[in-house]
């Protein structure tokens, strides 16, 4: 085959490679299988991935509907992509507010210990001490 020569495959061949790249089989392996280049079938996935079994065209321009589909398709995954990561980032959030809490609780009653084990002055005016450590 010449590097100018074309090919153009099916949406059936399309999509039983998408389906056993799905299936968890080694995409070099499948791309020697097939000859066809693993960035090909990478693009087909995520066309599938986006639009389905539709998105598996032939060659050629998309017609308005396909495009306007496929656009669609693409907003819906932006979408879904935004909300994961605004999901993540209240997870994220969340989590350092509890662990605060947890350092504000900590600290609250190390000074409540502290205060209580200070020696109060015999004197007015006289500023009250901690016990000596025991070293």
């Amino acid at each position: 085959m010449s590097t100018q020569e074309v090919r153009s495959f099916s949406r059936e061949f399309k999509l039983a490679a998408v389906q056993r790249m799905e299936a968890g089989e080694n995409v070099s392996a499948l791309a020697r299988e097939l000859t066809v280049k693993r960035v090909i079938l990478y693009r087909w996935r995520d066309a599938y991935r986006l639009g389905g079994v539709e998105a598996l065209r032939l060659r050629g321009r998309p017609s308005k509907a396909e495009a306007l589909a496929m656009e669609t398709a693409r907003g819906v995954a932006g979408k879904a992509n935004d909300l994961a990561e605004a999901r993540w980032q209240i997870d994220q959030l969340q989590r350092k507010v509890g662990q605060q809490q947890l350092d504000l609780d900590f600290f609250k009653e190390a000074l409540r210990h502290v205060e209580a084990s200070r020696q109060a002055s015999a004197t007015p005016g006289v500023t009250a001490s901690s016990p000596a450590s025991k070293r």
